[in-house]
């Protein structure tokens, strides 16, 4: 649940309201997840991190839709497996993330336009997916996070895919961050975005990702 403030000098702006504690337990969650830890210059491990990027977007999605929406569903046990998204868990997870409202997506296409613009870009994402991803065990967070550098370094079409993952993590965090000072201030406050650059040429995004962030119908 959240109000939008489309009057700012920084342009529109989402507030999101408290955010119960079955909701907010989803998110760091959702940043679990098994990122390589060593790199393989062989196709197969490529493909599986762009599978897991995929996985990850629409995961994270279909969370932040619960959240823009203040409730779950009773029974949300097929987010969680790692195994590749097909099927009718597929349909599920696209399903939950359409609902995303616009604005809400907007936050998550801000973020994943900036990255793919930043020269730092590596620097920012992989650390953060590792770091989430392995709390509790610093030694392969320190590892993905070589790794995933490496990743963005060498395979530059995986960068829209990695940008995405990255993308939608950050906004789930940075959601519940901004109901928590609200609910302690007892005053609005918005989600934070990175400032949104230009969308990537199209050849080189994948149709999940357009699928998923609604590019197509995106003029900006």
């Amino acid at each position: 649940m959240f109000t939008v403030s489309d009057d700012s000098p920084l342009g529109c702006r989402v507030f999101p309201r408290p955010v119960a504690s079955g909701l907010t337990v989803l998110v760091p969650r959702v940043h679990r997840a098994d990122w390589p830890v060593w790199l393989d210059p062989g196709p197969r491990m490529l493909r599986d991190v762009l599978e897991l990027c995929r996985l990850q977007t629409a995961r994270g999605l279909a969370v932040l839709s619960w959240l823009s929406d203040g409730e779950s569903p009773a029974d949300v046990s097929w987010l969680w497996p790692g195994r590749r998204l097909a099927g009718p868990r597929q349909q599920l997870m696209y399903g939950a993330a359409s609902a995303v409202p616009g604005p809400v997506l907007g936050l998550v296409v801000a973020n994943w336009t900036w990255v793919l613009d930043t020269r730092f870009a590596g620097q920012v994402i992989a650390p953060y997916l590792a770091g989430t991803a392995y709390p509790d065990d610093g030694y392969t967070a320190a590892q993905a996070t070589v790794t995933l550098m490496r990743i963005w370094e060498r395979h530059a079409e995986a960068r829209p895919a990695l940008g995405a993952a990255w993308a939608v993590c950050r906004t789930l965090a940075d959601w519940c961050k901004a109901a928590e000072l609200g609910a302690a201030y007892g005053r609005p406050a918005p989600v934070f975005t990175y400032p949104r650059a230009p969308l990537p040429p199209p050849a080189g995004v994948r149709p999940w990702i357009s699928r998923l962030l609604r590019l197509d119908g995106d003029s900006a």
